[in-house]
């Protein structure tokens, strides 16, 4: 297969299944040779990213992904894209095992906040508690100049049952618990604008729309990036050259 990138998921399985739909269903197609060429690692035997951030005693989830990234690394992929926020945790070890253009999907969601709302000094933001724990988006968010919101300690629990008891656990979304975090944010706490870091908020937002709080919806940011940089590779552009401007330090 000439031309693909490839995707480290399965963290989780149904979240990775809503960004392979984003791409598939959102690729202007006129025929089947217009869909993108990739690859899904779904490996869901990575273990919980969470408890190992979180407890340095539990299943280190590195090495699963190094292996994967090596694989298809060896198999000569375009580019990787790895849609799960926390697992960006290792994301530098894990670039430097390849010289292909290795997507941040956290940091790309984040300069698209800048770019979309250019006046928000802050931004509220719902993450798993791995996510939280380490600063993971509060770091990207304070380095371009802009202010974290993560509510009070209601906030958590909500969105840890929304994450865990039900989309990981049942598979479903509950649209009222989704929809009542973001008003919680929005009126209790001032935020304008609410980060989904985690990509089953991601998936929340995928099947609960119907509201009316701006988000930035990182795993539906990557789904668009992945498709233009496929589309330009596709059409002769250089991997390198065509990741570039997204590359974000």
């Amino acid at each position: 297969m000439k031309h693909f990138f490839s995707i480290i998921g399965g963290m989780g399985t149904i979240a990775t299944e809503s960004y392979v739909r984003l791409i598939n269903h959102r690729v202007k197609i006129a025929r089947d040779q217009d869909y993108l060429n990739y690859i899904l690692v779904n490996d869901a035997q990575v273990p919980d990213r969470t408890a190992y951030i979180k407890d340095h005693s539990k299943p280190n989830f590195f090495y699963d992904l190094k292996d994967d990234v090596e694989g298809q690394d060896k198999l000569g992929t375009d580019f990787l894209v790895m849609p799960c926020n926390t697992a960006h945790y290792f994301y530098d070890d894990l670039a430097a095992l390849t010289d292909k253009p290795f997507l941040h999907m956290m940091r790309i969601a984040v300069h698209n906040f800048l770019d979309n709302y250019p006046d928000e000094e802050k931004i509220g933001l719902i993450a798993t508690e791995g996510s939280i724990y380490d600063h993971l988006y509060a770091d990207e968010i304070k380095k371009v100049g802009r202010k974290v919101e993560l509510g009070g300690p209601e906030i958590q629990p909500m969105v840890n049952e929304l994450i865990y008891s039900d989309i990981k656990e049942k598979g479903t979304v509950d649209h009222d618990l989704y929809h009542k975090i973001l008003q919680t944010m929005h009126d209790k706490y001032g935020c304008n604008v609410i980060l989904l870091g985690c990509t089953e908020l991601s998936l929340a937002q995928e099947k609960a729309p119907d509201h009316p709080y701006n988000v930035i919806d990182p795993q539906s940011i990557i789904a668009d990036v992945s498709i233009e940089l496929a589309l330009k590779i596709r059409n002769g552009m250089d991997p390198k050259e065509a990741c570039a401007k997204y590359m974000y330090e």
